[in-house]
């Protein structure tokens, strides 16, 4: 069985933890494990943290600003993108380095892509100045519940 679901939300941070109750439910009826669903909604609020955070300066108002993801399964791999059309990363690599923050005043971690990597089997990012970042993520669940 596979499925497609793809939304658009204000980049505001309220909404994190609303991506995180739609990629759970999108999940469960595959039947993952409490640690699988975990991990993707862990991955996913990271993603989206970033995207409003550092894409759009922290200053997502809704009306201007938005964060889409589409999701899609091959039968139990998971594959998720996160997208925004905010500032851009000029140094991925720099980017996904442990420790590295962009907001130092805000007392951000740096850790958002290391967690990312964690959770899930692949994680790839592009992004071009000016014209936003777009992050894809794979997760392959279990075999058949």
């Amino acid at each position: 069985m596979t499925n497609k679901v793809k939304f658009e939300f204000a980049a505001i941070p309220e909404n994190a933890a609303l991506a995180r109750v739609v990629v759970a439910a999108f999940i469960t009826p595959l039947d993952p494990s409490v640690g699988e669903i975990s991990d993707i909604k862990t991955a996913v609020s990271e993603a989206v943290t970033n995207a409003i955070i550092h894409g759009y300066n922290g200053n997502g108002n809704g009306n201007e600003t938005a964060v889409t993801i589409s999701m899609h399964n091959v039968s139990r791999q998971i594959h998720i993108e996160v997208s925004d059309s905010g500032v851009g990363i000029e140094n991925i690599a720099s980017a996904m380095e442990p420790l590295f923050t962009t907001k130092p005043e805000m007392e951000r971690s740096g850790l958002g892509f290391t967690v990312m990597e964690s959770f899930m089997d692949t994680v790839e990012v592009t992004s071009r100045p000016n014209e936003g970042t777009t992050i894809k993520m794979v997760k392959q669940l279990a075999g058949e519940r």
